[in-house]
C-alpha cells in the first residue's frame, strides 16, 4: 500500500475521515478506524474555549492510541488566541494540529473563523503562520473552494498558507454558499494541487470506492476524505482499502453484519458518553444505518426516542426478523 508523508507523519494512502462537528466524535472516529480509515481529525475545538480552560473543550483533545495518526482541529479569527492554543494542544501530543478555514454554518464563519476567513486571507495567513510557529507538530489546514462562486480563491490561498509554513492542505470543492448542495467540483482541487508544492488532500462527494478511485484520478490529490459517506457506513473504508489495494469491490455487507456494527457503535458511544447521553447521540446514526431498509421511515421516527441500550438491541432484532421474512 502506497503512503503520503505529511512533515514526518506517514498516512496510507486510501482514505481519511473528515472533521465533522457533532457527528465525527470520538466513537464513530474508533468505527471507523476499525474499518480502516487511514488517518483521522478531530470535532473542531473553539481556540478561545481552550485558551480560558474550558473542560469540554479540553475533552475534544484526548487522543488514544487507536486513533493515530490524527489531527486535533483547531477554529478561530484571532492568530494571538490561535498561537496559544497551538501551544497549549502540544500537551495532547497530536500528530498533526489541522486549522478549519472551512466551516460554512454561520455561529461559526459568522464570528469570522472558519470559511469566514477565506475572506481575509492576510488574516488567515497570520493564523497559520501563529500555529505553525507554537505547534510541536505538523499543521495543516481545511478550506472551501472559496467564499461564494465569484471568490474561488482555495489556490491562491492555498499558496499563500504554504508560505507561512503550513505541511498538508485539504480541500472541499464546494463554496461556502452552497454548504452541501450542488455538486463537488474537483477541479478546484486538481488546481490547488497544481498551485502548491506540499501534499492535497481531496474531499467532497465521495461515497463509495469508484468514487474515491475517480478523485484521485481526475482532482491529483495525494489523499481522499471521506465525510457524509461514511454515515451509517463506517465499513466504506474497508471497501475502499479493498479495491485500492486488490481492484475487487466488495460484495454489499449482510443484515446480520449492519446491525451489529450499529449496536457495537451504539455502545462505543455509551462508554465514553454515558447510556443516557449515548444513546440520545445514538439516535441520528441509527437513521443512518437504516437508511434504506424496509420499513426505515417508521424505524427512523422511533429512533428519535431511544433513551436505553436495550431499546436498540430490540429494535435491532425487530430488523432482523423483518429481513428474514
Amino acid at each position: 500500500m502506497k503512503t503520503i508523508h505529511i512533515g514526518n507523519v506517514e498516512i496510507k494512502q486510501t482514505a481519511a475521515l473528515a472533521p465533522m462537528a457533532s457527528v465525527a466524535d470520538k466513537a464513530y472516529r474508533l468505527m471507523c478506524k476499525e474499518f480502516g480509515a487511514a488517518y483521522l481529525v478531530s470535532e473542531m475545538i473553539s481556540s478561545k474555549g481552550l485558551c480560558f480552560g474550558d473542560k469540554k473543550t479540553a475533552r475534544l483533545c484526548e487522543i488514544e492510541a487507536p486513533e493515530r495518526p490524527m489531527a486535533l482541529q483547531l477554529f478561530g479569527e484571532e492568530p494571538a488566541y490561535m498561537g496559544k492554543a497551538a501551544y497549549l494542544l502540544n500537551e495532547y501530543k497530536p500528530d498533526i494540529i489541522d486549522i478549519n478555514m472551512g466551516c460554512p454554518v454561520p455561529k461559526i464563519a459568522g464570528n469570522g473563523s472558519g470559511s469566514a476567513l477565506m475572506k481575509t486571507p492576510e488574516t488567515a495567513f497570520r493564523i497559520a503562520k501563529a500555529v505553525v510557529e507554537n505547534a510541536c507538530c505538523p499543521v495543516t489546514v481545511k478550506l472551501r473552494a472559496g467564499w461564494d462562486e465569484s471568490s474561488v480563491n482555495a489556490p491562491e490561498l492555498a499558496k499563500r498558507l504554504e508560505q507561512a509554513g503550513i505541511s498538508a492542505v485539504a480541500v472541499h470543492g464546494r463554496t461556502r454558499n452552497q454548504f452541501y448542495s450542488g455538486k463537488a467540483d474537483w477541479d478546484i482541487i486538481r488546481r490547488v494541487k497544481e498551485s502548491v508544492g506540499i501534499p492535497v488532500i481531496g474531499n467532497g462527494d465521495v461515497s463509495s470506492p469508484l468514487d474515491c478511485m475517480a478523485m484521485y484520478e481526475r482532482a491529483g490529490c495525494d489523499l481522499v476524505m471521506v465525510g457524509r459517506g461514511s454515515y451509517g457506513r463506517p465499513w466504506i473504508f474497508r471497501e475502499i482499502n479493498e479495491y485500492l489495494e486488490h481492484g475487487k469491490l466488495m460484495p454489499e455487507i449482510s443484515l446480520e453484519e449492519k446491525m451489529s456494527i450499529m449496536l457495537r457503535h451504539a455502545r462505543l458511544l455509551c462508554s465514553y458518553k454515558g447510556e443516557k447521553q449515548g444513546m440520545k447521540e445514538m439516535r441520528k446514526n441509527v437513521a443512518w444505518y437504516v437508511k434504506g431498509l424496509p420499513g426505515s421511515a417508521r424505524i427512523r421516527g422511533e429512533s428519535g426516542n431511544l433513551s436505553a441500550y436495550s431499546d436498540l438491541e430490540r429494535t435491532a432484532e425487530i430488523i432482523l426478523t423483518a429481513g428474514k421474512s
